[in-house]
């Protein structure tokens, strides 16, 4: 047998298993949970990807970002140039910029509202919850109760959950959990965050 003959023989058994598992899979009947990890760059640009796509569908999306304060960013703009989205930024910035825990607890709890509000309203397809990672880790938000939200929410609604340190109950939840992992960052190498690739 030819190589070309073994390559083809080798990709209709790899259709024919594609088609089983795909003939197999069941609509879930509600939205997922998907969560974006890990020490890399790209979990949020990954989510925005996401973003994109659900509005080429027609879907109704809302943003709820916890960390990173009224940055001017190339994907807030996109999104309020072409609309369809429903943007709330409601951290004050990065941890170390505030300096002032109860703040930023403050911050974080009062996001969460919205981010709640968003879930449980059936008004939503799509909710990306920005940085909420982050706000766990420093236990200005319990996993428990970001749970307990998840599984309050519409039948409707998908949600993103961005940031390092996932804690493990809310992944174990998480129907997806994609781990963003640090090979080399140019930040490391003395590069400022460049406007167009990092905000």
């Amino acid at each position: 047998m030819s190589d070309a003959d073994t390559h083809k023989a080798e990709m209709r058994k790899l259709q024919a298993e594609q088609k089983r598992k795909t003939s197999e899979a069941k609509d879930p009947g509600r939205g997922i949970v998907l969560i974006h990890t890990g020490d890399g760059k790209g979990k949020s640009s990954s989510a925005f990807g996401v973003i994109i796509r659900a509005l080429g569908w027609g879907q109704k999306v809302g943003i709820v970002q916890f960390i990173k304060g009224k940055w001017v960013t190339g994907e807030r703009q996109f999104f309020k140039k072409i609309g369809g989205v429903d943007w709330r930024t409601m951290g004050e910035g990065f941890t170390w910029d505030t300096q002032d825990r109860d703040r930023d607890i403050a911050a974080a709890q009062s996001a969460f509202a919205h981010a709640s509000e968003m879930l449980r309203s059936g008004d939503y397809d799509l909710v990306v919850l920005d940085e909420i990672n982050i706000a766990l880790r420093y236990d200005y938000l319990s996993p428990a109760t970001v749970i307990d939200a998840l599984k309050a929410r519409s039948n409707r609604t998908s949600v993103i959950l961005t940031g390092r340190d996932a804690p493990p109950d809310l992944c174990e939840y998480a129907d997806l959990v994609s781990e963003v992992r640090e090979v080399k960052h140019p930040f490391k190498a003395g590069f400022k965050a460049q406007r167009g690739i990092d905000f």
